[in-house]
């Protein structure tokens, strides 16, 4: 694969199939996500079953990414299922209302009252209707229609510019928790965090449910809360990797705000050593036609220069008529961008410094592989720390991460630039172990006869974050 950019894709019913799913795999997905949102927990688990034997049969290394719901605030259910709201009408949300109608409708979060005050602007169904707030009164929200539009049952509430209490965990996702790491979903994503303690209980009640399968996932915090700005370098800290998630986020903050927050957070998680993942109609009008917009090629092609490990697919293959083409023309996009990139090197290394040996052997081989024209750089780890260094830092050449650890092997597949690969090994001996991951490389096409390479290791052999050794090889004529 000589795509640096990693894809995530959303299973649903138009990808459920094991001809689609695989198909959808061989054409480039490299995380599978599943949408807790939607479905029964047996659902997820009968898809993450068909996820990992679909990807052991390609012989390829797939994550899957447990999505949680969060606390998404709705409106109720319509007499009708929809009614038309018209600008300037008076329209109420009211908390305790059953079954809605052309005047009021109910709420699924009973507080939303206690939230908002008059003057406030509600954003319903992705900002498509906007709502300004009149007065309060006990569970009624007393409003008139700005923007007016279709409003159907269950659609989404924001309020603009944030300030919702609504806790990130709600008890429904504490249960999909468990669900997931029944499976040992290989990431966590955490919908709707506005500090590091969000993230942290996540953490906790993870690391709890896994204990009986050995497990801890990675943890996607997605930054969709006005809030979570503010607190982007501590929820960081406290992640392993964030979501830009531009649905949610755009309808608080504002479109125009979007692309720079975008660029801000990409930047900051590249800094901080964490992989960010960009998302939300990056190829929406796939859904419905067989090619992209040429907005919708830009769109993806500047995240890629941007440095995003990822690029995201929700609906397009979830529910799309084209999920396989959909991933084949996002592939081919991000490898067209990839081209046009610049390797900064040294400029990466300026005034930094590193205080652990893995870290400065990392940083070593890149740039040792970069200036001798390596054809690859090869990481033997355990954890996928030093892959993920590595993969911080923009170079031209593909890094192969080889693991005994299939959980490692997993998680490596969302980091951009890395080729993870599975390589069994019990031997304790430095060069016996060299030899065996030269095989595999081989074998894999990753390096062919007269090629050169780095190599990174630790001594002694299988201990975590002992990476302490730098070697230039030579593949044999």
């Amino acid at each position: 694969m000589s795509r640096a950019t990693k894809i995530v894709a959303t299973i649903g019913p138009a990808s459920s199939s094991p001809d689609i799913l695989e198909r959808m795999l061989a054409a480039g997905v490299d995380v599978v996500r599943l949408n807790f949102s939607h479905g029964k927990a047996q659902d997820h688990i009968d898809r993450a079953q068909l996820i990992r034997e679909t990807a052991a049969r390609l012989g390829k290394s797939v994550a899957i990414m447990a999505d949680l719901q969060g606390p998404k605030i709705r409106v109720g259910r319509f007499k009708d299922g929809k009614v038309m709201l018209q600008p300037g009408q008076k329209f109420t949300l009211d908390a305790t209302c059953e079954i809605g109608d052309e005047t009021r409708c109910g709420l699924d979060y009973k507080d939303l009252p206690r939230d908002v005050h008059a003057g406030d602007r509600l954003l319903l169904n992705d900002g498509l209707i906007v709502l300004t707030v009149e007065r309060v009164s006990g569970e009624q929200i007393h409003t008139v229609v700005t923007i007016g539009g279709e409003l159907s049952n269950n659609k989404g509430i924001n309020k603009q510019g944030g300030g919702l209490s609504a806790p990130a965990l709600t008890a429904k996702d504490m249960e999909d928790i468990r669900t997931a790491m029944s499976f040992q979903a290989d990431y966590l994503a955490v919908s709707f965090p506005k500090n590091a303690t969000d993230m942290e209980l996540a953490r906790q009640l993870a690391n709890v449910a896994g204990e009986p399968y050995h497990h801890k996932p990675a943890l996607i915090a997605k930054i969709e809360r006005v809030e979570a700005i503010p607190a982007l370098a501590e929820i960081l800290r406290a992640s392993d990797g964030i979501m830009v998630a531009r649905g949610d986020l755009a309808v608080e903050v504002g479109n125009p705000a979007v692309p720079a927050l975008q660029k801000r957070m990409i930047r900051m998680a590249r800094e901080m050593d964490r992989v960010v993942i960009t998302a939300t109609q990056m190829m929406e009008s796939m859904i419905v036609n067989a090619v992209p917009t040429r907005a919708e090629v830009s769109d993806v092609a500047n995240a890629v220069l941007d440095g995003t490990d990822a690029v995201m697919l929700s609906a397009e293959t979830a529910a799309g008529k084209y999920p396989v083409e959909t991933v084949e023309a996002m592939a081919s996009i991000c490898e067209a961008a990839e081209t046009y990139e610049e390797v900064k090197l040294e400029h990466d290394f300026v005034n930094k410094q590193f205080t652990r040996i893995d870290q400065s052997i990392a940083m070593a081989a890149l740039f040792t592989a970069h200036h001798l024209g390596c054809k690859a750089i090869v990481a033997l780890t355990e954890s996928g720390s030093t892959a993920l260094w590595m993969s911080r830092h923009r170079v031209n050449v593909p890094i192969y991460a080889l693991s005994r650890s299939e959980t490692s092997v997993r998680r490596m597949a969302l980091y951009r630039n890395v080729r993870p690969m599975l390589l069994s090994f019990s031997t304790t001996d430095r060069d016996a172990l060299l030899n065996q991951a030269e095989a595999r490389l081989i074998e894999k096409n990753a390096v062919a006869s007269g090629d050169s390479y780095a190599i990174t290791c630790g001594e002694p052999i299988g201990t975590a974050g002992g990476t302490n050794m730098l070697k230039v090889m030579r593949v044999p004529r």
